[in-house]
């Protein structure tokens, strides 16, 4: 009698689908620009010691995320959370283009 191990049923693939993949995408970028903003945002306000209050401001930010989702890039994520997250580096943006 020899033990075999069992095969998964199905595919075990790592991806939820191709939407899935798309929206945890565009939440890596946007979090990524939106913390560069709050960077630059800080400095521009107070220098170099401003940059380093965005540095902070931006983990938080992601801290904040991660403590919404459970995770920072969570396998199906809400599209609310992802247009809230595309209007808040919208509006960062617009704010470090009226300071520039």
């Amino acid at each position: 009698m020899s033990i075999q191990p069992q095969q998964p049923q199905g595919g075990s693939s790592v991806s939820a689908g191709a939407a899935s993949d798309a929206k945890t995408f565009a939440a890596a970028a946007l979090l990524t620009f939106a913390a560069g903003l709050i960077v630059l945002i800080g400095y521009i306000m107070a220098g170099g010691f401003g940059g380093f209050l965005g540095i902070i401001g931006g983990v938080f930010g992601v801290v904040w995320w991660k403590s919404l989702h459970g995770k920072v890039f969570p396998r199906d994520l809400p599209a609310k959370s992802l247009v809230a997250l595309l209007v808040t580096a919208a509006a960062l943006f617009g704010l470090t283009y009226v300071m520039a």
